[in-house]
């Protein structure tokens, strides 16, 4: 029997549980469902902070102008102007909530800056901001009567009605729309029906389809790998931002974020030979946008054989490294590496999508009742790159938003119940080869680390596309004759999601923000959107 909600959230970051907060506190009941605890997201990473205009020194304008040059002329420039105007409203919001931005000594906010920015907006809870705000929502979350948190369910698939039709040999006679999902209760592995007369999908980024990046285990593409089976269009998946400077290890494909705000406050790149090199690639040198920080040490790595470069911290004071990045700094020494006389080594990784399912500024995609927001989606702020902290202030104007919008459209499909049948396993079985997925796992991580990166060539992507179409084949052969669970699930998102960027990618025929391809590395005069979108 299917659970019956008014909307259906799936993923628990800042813009899911600012989501579902605005809704349930206008009288909806809600269902959250996230694939692990609650508190495990991308946003629980994010060090640096959310991007706002408050300070009489800056303007709206100065941030829309900063964005628009990081984004490279593939930026919607009303969106970017609507969504930086709530900036300051947001802050509030979050305040509001419970979260205690870092202060001055004369009780004025801590204002950092970061790659890109001209002017300090950087709001910041000392170097854990994702890590409070997911806190306070998580507990807000917790306190609301009309709020069902289902932790450890993995959304599988959407259910729309085309699909229910098609189901019941009809044909569909009305515009299509989404009625609610399919969830595997990961702790008793029964798959679980949910019905909804709208859905947001806030399941955050991609990072776990490159060998090494700075995101949790849990973004592997799930919301854009269902809205896409479900019809849904996807834009710009080729822009992968690699953030410069996360910790190299040798033995972790996960690698600790080093905030760029350790940048903003004087820190260095320096090559193996201790000489400081960005001069060479930009006037902006350590604050030039991430794209062009990224490249140019993945430059300098490739040009030495180097398995790492640098990142000199020794110029900022040493009590300003403890009380800006006590956790940068608590990460290090258990590395041995002590900020104020040590060199920390740094690579780039896989860090943040600025593609996705394609939204209006009101969170809503194409298909009718579900809506997408935060990483997930793509509004057309970001353009071909993303500019530090953007993000969450994204997330938490678009939540609003879409909340507002999603009240709207609850007055009308309200109240329209439909019969969802349940979950049909057939006689699928336990798979006995589990070795081969593990493999497929790996192979989809590495091949697109190793020929859809940081630089491109088209026939690298075209290398890439084949192996991952056969990786697909073998995937969805396991999916239709095996028993579901979390690692088949995600590892069938992550190949279609790494097909999707690839696709995308091979459209772009030039170099445009993150996307640099040799083949092509000049920009068109007429920049314009990629887009795929399955054909039902």
């Amino acid at each position: 029997m299917a659970e019956f909600y008014d909307v259906i959230v799936v993923g628990s970051g800042i813009a899911g549980l600012s989501f579902a907060l605005k809704v349930a506190e206008a009288g909806h009941r809600i269902a959250v469902i996230t694939k692990k605890n609650s508190a495990e997201s991308n946003t629980n990473y994010a060090q640096g902070g959310i991007a706002a205009v408050t300070s009489k020194k800056d303007e709206v304008n100065m941030h829309v102008a900063d964005t628009l040059v990081s984004g490279d002329g593939l930026c919607d420039e009303s969106a970017v102007r609507e969504i930086l105007r709530d900036g300051a409203a947001s802050i509030d919001q979050l305040t509001e909530r419970g979260v205690a931005f870092t202060q001055l000594e004369d009780g004025r906010a801590s204002l950092g800056k970061e790659g890109g920015h001209t002017k300090r907006r950087i709001f910041h809870v000392q170097d854990v901001t994702g890590k409070v705000i997911e806190e306070a929502l998580v507990k807000s979350i917790e306190e609301s009567p009309n709020i069902d948190n289902f932790e450890h369910h993995f959304a599988i698939e959407l259910i729309t009605s085309s699909k229910l039709c098609k189901h019941e040999g009809r044909k569909l006679d009305e515009e299509d729309r989404v009625i609610g999902l399919y969830a595997l209760n990961t702790q008793n592995d029964q798959v679980e029906t949910f019905a909804a007369s709208a859905v947001l999908l806030a399941t955050g980024g991609i990072g776990q389809v490159y060998q090494f990046t700075t995101n949790p285990f849990i973004a592997t593409g799930d919301g854009i790998a269902m809205a896409y089976r479900a019809g849904v269009e996807v834009r710009n998946m080729e822009f992968i931002q690699f953030h410069p400077t996360a910790f190299y290890s040798k033995d972790s494909s996960e690698r600790f974020l080093i905030s760029e705000a350790v940048r903003g406050e004087g820190a260095i790149l320096r090559n193996m030979k201790g000489e400081a090199f960005m001069e060479k690639y930009d006037a902006r040198k350590e604050l030039a946008p991430r794209d062009v920080v990224a490249r140019a040490i993945d430059s300098e790595m490739k040009e030495t054989g180097a398995r790492h470069l640098w990142l000199d911290a020794r110029p900022i004071p040493k009590k300003k490294l403890h009380e800006h990045f006590p956790n940068i700094y608590e990460h290090c020494a258990k590395q041995g590496i002590i900020m104020e006389s040590d060199m920390i080594p740094i690579v780039p990784a896989a860090h943040y999508l600025c593609g996705g399912i394609k939204t209006d500024l009101n969170a809503q995609t194409s298909l009718s009742g579900l809506y997408a927001c935060g990483e997930v989606a793509s509004t057309g702020l970001h353009g071909a790159n993303r500019l530090a902290s953007n993000s969450l202030l994204e997330a938490v104007v678009l939540a609003n938003r879409g909340a507002l919008s999603v009240e709207k459209y609850l007055s009308i499909a309200k109240g329209e119940v439909t019969v969802i049948p349940d979950w049909i396993g057939g006689n699928v079985r336990d798979s006995d080869e589990r070795i081969v997925l593990l493999h497929n796992w790996d192979e989809v991580k590495r091949t697109m680390w190793d020929y859809v990166g940081i630089v491109r060539t088209s026939k690298r992507l075209e290398r890439a596309r084949t192996r991952i179409q056969t990786l697909d084949k073998e995937i969805n052969d396991y999916y239709w004759n095996f028993k579901v669970d979390e690692s088949l699930l995600e590892l069938r998102n992550l190949i279609l999601v790494a097909g999707l960027i690839i696709d995308c990618a091979l459209q772009r025929k030039e170099s445009r923000g993150l996307h640099f391809i040799t083949d092509y590395p000049e920009k068109n005069d007429a920049p314009c959107d990629t887009k795929v979108r399955r054909k039902l």
